[in-house]
């Protein structure tokens, strides 16, 4: 790996790692919904999110990163000389954000990745570690797919570390069990996705869960009708209509057996 990549994803790192500390500490000061009526520390939720990361921790460094550097390397020579520097950027993370919408939103409609996605919403609570929480074979089939759309759209792999730097601090904020000022996220809601958009998108009634599926930017869900105007309550349940939460080796194998 040359230097420059290799600067990115520690600056990369560095960043996500310093914004989920910040956010873990500030979702346990100022929780939105306190799980029992009172917070306290579920050792087995956080060992089942911890694991399903670490699986996907694994298959990041030995799957997702070669293959992304691969993608970045063999983009195809077309992008006009006018699509670079800091419009180039712009235009290439505002790209990636539509597509991952769209990517989301075909998680939820077509069965064969809802199989995978559904690890992610069977979680029965919603903090940062939720945003870590995802089965492994959801991450390679994006990895796959975000593939293609690198070496289609020549991005270069500043666009797409940068971009999942945002998509990481996205994840972490909009999935916190922060409480947030009113005053303050009812406008933030109209820029980004917020905790309250994204608690309602884990609300266990799948009309709910099937709204809301923006990352970065609250305006595509506007934009293609998927707006959830439902507002946030602490009662609300959070995982899948009629799922229960399973162990951690159950997680794992839930894509490949049965039928949801």
């Amino acid at each position: 790996m040359s230097a420059a990549p290799g600067t990115l994803l520690a600056y990369k790192s560095y960043a996500v790692l310093a914004w989920f500390v910040l956010l873990f500490a500030g979702e346990r000061a100022f929780a939105m919904a306190r799980p029992g009526g009172s917070w306290r520390w579920d050792g087995a939720r956080f060992g089942r999110n911890g694991g399903l990361w670490l699986v996907t921790l694994m298959g990041s460094l030995f799957v997702v990163l070669p293959l992304t550097l691969l993608a970045a390397r063999h983009g195809l020579a077309w992008r006009p000389a006018w699509w670079a520097g800091a419009p180039g950027l712009a235009l290439d993370l505002l790209l990636l954000d539509v597509l991952i919408y769209w990517w989301h939103r075909a998680n939820h409609r077509v069965a064969f990745l809802w199989r995978f996605h559904e690890v992610h919403h069977l979680d029965r609570f919603l903090d940062t570690t939720t945003a870590l929480r995802f089965h492994f074979g959801e991450v390679l089939l994006a990895a796959a797919a975000r593939a293609l759309v690198i070496v289609l759209l020549a991005l270069p792999l500043a666009s797409v570390l940068t971009f999942e730097t945002l998509v990481l601090i996205a994840a972490l904020f909009h999935h916190s069990n922060l409480r947030l000022p009113p005053a303050l996220e009812r406008p933030l809601s109209r820029l980004v996705i917020t905790p309250s958009l994204h608690w309602v998108h884990h609300h266990a009634l799948k009309r709910d869960t099937d709204s809301n599926y923006g990352t970065v930017l609250s305006i595509w869900d506007m934009l293609f009708g998927s707006r959830n105007r439902r507002p946030r309550t602490p009662e609300m349940e959070i995982g899948v209509e009629r799922e229960a939460e399973l162990a951690l080796g159950a997680l794992l194998l839930k894509p490949f057996v049965g039928r949801s």
